[in-house]
Order: structure tokens, then C-alpha cells, then sequence
């Protein structure tokens, strides 16, 4: 009987996680997450699944995030026919989020396509589409916290409360064995401890396997009380008003911008910014805060009237309005999608500020290697948006303490009442000096590094019952290569990073040459090089 764990996503990065549990009872995905990032990484959503989608029996959502579900459209067309389980919650914010990505899609090709039908390069075809995700909706099933259920023979699961997002939990699995059943867990992401609007983690019960999120695992954040939290907030938009110009933000539609709105109705409640218009250019946005009002009974504060409700925010639907808050050049917050400025309407309200020396540009959410928004807030003087070079003159700003994830403490806390029985801990969801640090920190916890594994993409367990307990074994079993190099796919930059700043490098060095015949000059030793490694 062989039991086996294929880690297809967020391995050595933070997206796209998808975690298959291969027994003898049938297969079970946990998770099938979008990959983001530099575009090798996000080429990968257009290639077929290392595994047969027909075998799944069931797919388990941790949470509704798009590198955690964007990819389930494209499993039901691959020919999934089981049901999708989550929690209610999850099922009602997916309701738009999985529509927005496929309509997200097909902009983005038909752009594509444009473009390459001027170069005379093949048309490209969405993922999926906007019908593609709303025919998926079908297969999800909800459930509720702490409820055993048999997504397929010989296997019961349950859904935990994660703390992470509205409706997000972890995964606890028990698979009927020999000589003993095994118990897995799966973190899903791991919310930190007093999180603005989602209660404390539940802790996970005693498994043998753990796959682990480790996205903040080499980093302890400083703690912030609600009035700090909110103060933090209120002087980062006051001095970037102040500055004269707009202040920029980019949010996730889900609890990024509800617990943003709700700092600042609280803000503009106690006298701060009163007369300061607040912009929710976010159509999505705006319907996913009426799924959290929906579900507010689940929330911290599901007896404050005021949640959402209050603050004069603006929400804009169409494309018109969108464009007319572009051409508002000061005085006004503006919150837009994405969160990590590689799709959205936040695209557009970058373009149009980002080379003013007046606008300000505020960071509170994760930026994963490679996206817009971690090239933003690394501090490059250059990025090139739609295909147009656009100079950094504004003020870019971040703060961490709205973040979802928790940080090393909080995730060894979470993990420690299990650590004495676990056979081996599974660092995933993140990039490798975070899943180092936390490995290190269960290690100064009791873990030995021996029941540490640190998967690469498309790597596969054997679950081995030995010493009295379940270990994974890392295997090359089936002889399948990973999709993309180790090296690569945690890699901060991919060659199109480098190709975007060398274009960039490029124009300033012929700006800023002396004569056309420097020029000249610059551009024939381009060629030399060019021509040298043709041959």
C-alpha cells in the first residue's frame, strides 16, 4: 500500500499552492492555487497539470485567495467532477472572486493578442474564462468549522478556523493505513494573533505530517494594538496629503480593504480627515464587503454598527469613473486593486501618479518576487506599465501591520503543541530565506532537522510508517521532472525582470550620452554583443 504527498505549487515560493495526497482510496487535492510573480513562474498556469484531473476525488480550500483557488476553473475544464469542499464563507467570497479572475483573463489576452497580431506572433488563449468560473461554482461544497466529513473513501477530513481571512481554515486529514491511520495537516495560510477583524488561529491537533506555511518564517513583526495600528495609518495619510498629492494604495478585495475601510471610517469618526475623499476603485472589492457583512457574525467585532458602514467612501463601478479619479492630481485616497500591482485597476492609478514627486504610493500588504509591486517598493527609479517606461519620483511608503500571515513566533506557537509527535514538518508558501529561518526556529523548538523537508516544485513523498511513526520520504518516484528548476522557480527575478530593465537602463544611458555619436557608438557595441552570442 503506498501513500504519497506531490507538493505542485508554492514550493520554495509563496503561489500557487496545490497539494496532492495520493491513497489507495483515491486522490484528494488541497488547494489549486494561481501561480504570481515573475512571468516564468506565472507561465506555469498555462500548462497542463502534472496530474491527471479525472483521478481527483475531491479538492479541499483552505481559503478563497487566487493563489490558493484561481486555478480550480481550469481543473473542472481538465475533467474534475468531484466536489470541492470549503467553508460557507469561502464559497460566497469565491462566488465573485473566481468570475473577476477569469474576466481578468480574458482582458489580458485580448490585450495580448493585439499586440501580438501587430508582430505577427500567435494568438494566446485564456486559462479560462468568465463562464468557465461561474460552471465551476457547481462543484463547491460547503462546510462548517470542526464537522468531520469523508471527501472520499477511507479518507474524513475537517476545516478549522486559520484566522487568516474571512472563512479561511486549515485542513486536518486522517487516511485509513497500515498499520495505523495517518494524520496530516495542512496550514493553508496562518493568520497572526489579534488580527483586526478575524479571531486567534485555532491550534491543530496532534498529526504526523504538516505542511507548513512559512511566508514570514524569518521575521518577527513588531505588535500593534488596534489604536496603534490605526495610528500608524492615520499619519502615513496625513503626510502623504500633506505632500500634496494623492495617496496611492493597493488592496486585496478580500480583508485588506475591509479592515483598511474600517480604520479609516474609525479615523474619520474621531475628527481625522473629515472632509478627505476615500475612493474604492473596486468594483469586486465593494461585493466581497458584502459577503463580510454577510458573515459578520464570524468577525471580532460583529457587534460594531459601524463596521463598513461609515466613512464617505466613493465606490466606483465603471471604467468611466475609474478614469475620472485619474484626473484628480491631489487631496483624495484612493484604494485600488491588485494588491500586488500586477493586474487591476491599481495598474492605471500607477501609470498616472507614479512619476509625480507630489503622490504617494502606500504599501500594506505582501509583494511576491517579481510582481509590480515588489519592484515598486524595492526602490527602482524605473518600471515599464502597459508597455510604457514610467520614472519613480513619488513617495513610496509601506507598513506591515495589516498583515495576514503570522510571522515566525506565531507560526512555531501554532505548531508547538504538536511538535513532540510530529514525523515531519513540510515548509512550503515561501521564498527560501523565510522557510530557513523557520526551520531553524523549530529546530530551537524541539524539531530535529531530519523531520524537516523542504520541498521543491513537483516533488513527491512516500509516507513511511517506521519507529512507531508516519514519516514522508522524499522520492523520485515516476521519474517526473519539476515543471521548473529549483533555482528558478524561487527566483526574486526571472529574465523578463532583467529584459524590462535593461530596456529601461538602455534609454537613460542614450539620454544621458554627450552626442548622437556616443549614441551610435552604445548601440553598434550592442550589436557586437548580440551578434557574438548568435553564433
Amino acid at each position: 500500500m503506498t501513500i504519497s504527498l506531490h507538493v505542485h505549487g508554492a514550493a520554495r515560493t509563496v503561489t500557487g499552492a496545490c497539494f496532492r495526497l495520493v491513497t489507495p482510496h483515491g486522490e484528494v487535492l488541497i488547494d489549486c492555487g494561481m501561480f504570481q510573480g515573475p512571468k516564468s513562474l506565472r507561465a506555469l498556469n498555462y500548462r497542463p497539470f502534472p496530474f491527471e484531473a479525472a483521478r481527483i476525488g475531491a479538492v479541499l480550500l483552505t481559503h478563497a485567495h487566487i493563489d490558493h483557488t484561481g486555478l480550480f476553473p481550469k481543473l473542472v475544464l481538465a475533467g474534475f467532477q468531484g466536489r470541492a469542499w470549503t467553508t460557507p464563507a469561502t464559497r460566497d467570497l469565491l462566488h465573485w472572486l473566481l468570475p473577476d479572475a477569469g474576466a481578468i483573463q480574458e482582458n489580458d489576452v485580448e490585450r495580448l493578442n493585439r499586440r501580438n497580431a501587430r508582430r505577427a506572433e500567435a494568438e494566446v488563449a485564456a486559462i479560462y474564462t468568465k463562464a468557465d468560473a461561474e460552471a465551476s461554482l457547481e462543484l463547491l461544497h460547503p462546510t462548517s468549522y470542526d464537522r468531520w466529513f469523508k471527501p472520499i473513501l477511507g479518507v474524513r477530513a475537517r476545516m478549522r478556523n486559520a484566522g487568516h481571512i474571512l472563512g479561511s481554515a486549515f485542513v486536518e486529514l486522517e487516511v485509513d493505513a497500515d498499520p495505523a491511520p495517518i494524520r496530516l495537516v495542512f496550514s493553508g495560510d496562518v493568520g497572526p494573533l489579534e488580527k483586526a477583524l478575524q479571531p486567534d488561529p485555532t491550534p491543530p491537533a496532534p498529526s504526523d505530517i504538516a505542511v507548513i506555511e512559512s511566508t514570514y518564517g524569518d521575521r518577527v513583526r513588531e505588535r500593534f494594538t488596534e489604536a496603534e495600528r490605526r495610528a500608524v495609518l492615520g499619519r502615513e495619510l496625513a503626510d502623504g496629503l500633506k505632500a500634496g498629492g494623492n495617496v496611492i494604495v493597493p488592496v486585496f478585495a478580500v480583508e485588506r480593504t475591509q479592515e483598511i475601510l474600517d480604520d479609516i471610517a474609525a479615523l474619520k469618526r474621531a475628527g481625522e480627515f473629515a472632509s478627505v475623499p476615500v475612493f474604492l476603485d473596486s468594483p469586486l472589492a465593494g461585493r466581497t464587503t458584502e459577503v463580510f457583512l454577510r458573515h459578520r457574525a464570524a468577525l471580532e467585532r460583529s457587534e460594531d454598527g459601524h463596521l463598513f458602514t461609515t466613512g464617505d467612501f466613493r465606490l466606483t463601478e465603471t471604467v468611466e469613473q475609474s478614469k475620472a479619479i485619474g484626473r484628480l492630481h491631489g487631496g483624495a485616497v484612493i484604494l485600488a486593486g491588485s494588491g500586488m500591482c500586477d493586474a487591476g485597476r491599481v495598474k492605471h492609478h500607477l501609470k498616472d501618479h507614479l512619476w509625480r514627486h507630489d503622490a504617494t504610493v502606500l504599501f500594506v500588504g505582501y509583494q511576491a518576487p517579481g510582481t509590480l509591486g515588489a519592484l515598486i517598493r524595492s526602490g527602482v527609479r524605473q518600471v515599464r506599465i502597459h508597455g510604457e517606461e514610467v520614472r519613480i519620483k513619488a513617495r513610496i511608503r509601506a507598513i506591515d501591520s495589516y498583515s495576514g500571515h503570522a510571522d515566525r513566533d506565531e507560526l512555531v506557537n501554532w505548531v508547538r503543541p504538536i511538535l513532540a509527535g510530529l514525523g515531519t514538518a513540510v515548509l512550503a508558501h515561501g521564498e527560501p530565506d523565510s522557510i530557513a529561518g523557520l526551520a531553524g526556529a523549530l529546530s530551537k523548538a524541539g524539531l530535529p532537522q531530519e523531520r524537516v523537508a523542504v520541498p521543491f516544485l513537483d516533488q513527491a513523498f512516500d509516507l513511511i510508517y517506521r519507529d512507531g511513526r508516519w514519516t514522508a520520504v522524499a522520492t523520485s518516484a515516476g521519474g517526473q521532472a519539476p515543471r521548473l528548476p529549483p533555482e528558478e522557480a524561487s527566483a526574486r527575478r526571472d529574465w523578463h525582470n532583467d529584459y524590462a530593465q535593461i530596456l529601461l537602463d538602455l534609454r537613460a544611458a542614450l539620454q544621458q550620452a554627450p552626442d548622437d555619436g556616443s549614441r551610435r557608438r552604445l548601440l553598434q557595441e550592442m550589436r557586437r554583443v548580440l551578434g557574438t552570442m548568435s553564433q
